[in-house]
């Protein structure tokens, strides 16, 4: 039972000085920036009418503390959920668009970013306070390649929430890192369309049935980090 003891603290002080060695080589603060692609799952009441959604984030970071183990984290995203294209006629059906509907949320957030460990595989957890802005919005598309035209918001809301989560970065080499995250975000009740929540009348007119429900999602990450000095 002592060998086995010894052998315990043997390995925690040989653990305690690797990290030791890892921080040496890594000293002083880093900030960071990064691009991530985002998959998104809705939770709760949101994921009965909402399909998983897909974007882009932005994130940054600056150092607050001399060990840089403690940043100011900024993230800005942007998730698509829903998509809808309808043939248009204009005039005559001899000119003809296409009508893309977009279901989207764009958020931002601000918070703490605490780095575990620092080293070519550092663990992270953070926390931030933001907005999300759920918004639906149309527009024509002249099938010339011409690109979109005559865009018009067709709903939108925007709610605070919290965002929380983690994950890994690995060096893939000198100040760039392969960066792996999770995140759980707590939106409050939300006002939002979905696909096939926007119809066309006969007479021109356009009716719209939004939804209301807690609009809280799971997001999971990959993209890439530069570490700033």
């Amino acid at each position: 039972m002592r060998c086995a003891k010894l052998n315990i603290v043997a390995m925690f002080v040989g653990l305690t000085l690797s990290t030791g060695g890892v921080e040496a080589q890594h000293r002083g603060p880093v900030g960071f920036v990064g691009l991530s692609f985002v998959a998104a799952n809705p939770v709760g009441d949101l994921a009965t009418l909402v399909d998983d959604g897909f974007g882009v984030e932005l994130s940054g970071g600056a150092p607050m503390t001399a060990n840089g183990h403690l940043r100011i984290r900024v993230d800005l995203g942007a998730l698509v959920y829903g998509h809808e294209r309808l043939f248009y006629c204009e005039f005559t059906c001899r000119i003809g668009s296409d009508v893309t509907t977009t279901n989207s949320i764009l958020y931002g957030s601000v918070g703490p970013e605490i780095v575990l460990v620092r080293g070519d595989i550092e663990p992270y957890v953070h926390a931030g306070a933001g907005l999300s802005y759920f918004v639906t919005s149309s527009h024509l598309d002249d099938n010339d390649g011409y690109g979109p035209y005559l865009e018009t918001t067709n709903y939108s809301d925007t709610v605070f929430g919290w965002r929380y989560g983690g994950g890994l970065r690995f060096r893939a080499g000198g100040r760039t890192f392969i960066d792996l995250g999770v995140e759980k975000v707590d939106n409050q009740v939300a006002s939002y369309l979905t696909e096939d929540d926007v119809v066309d009348q006969a007479d021109g007119s356009v009716l719209l049935y939004p939804n209301r429900s807690d609009a809280d999602l799971m997001s999971f990450s990959v993209g890439v980090t530069f570490a700033l000095r």
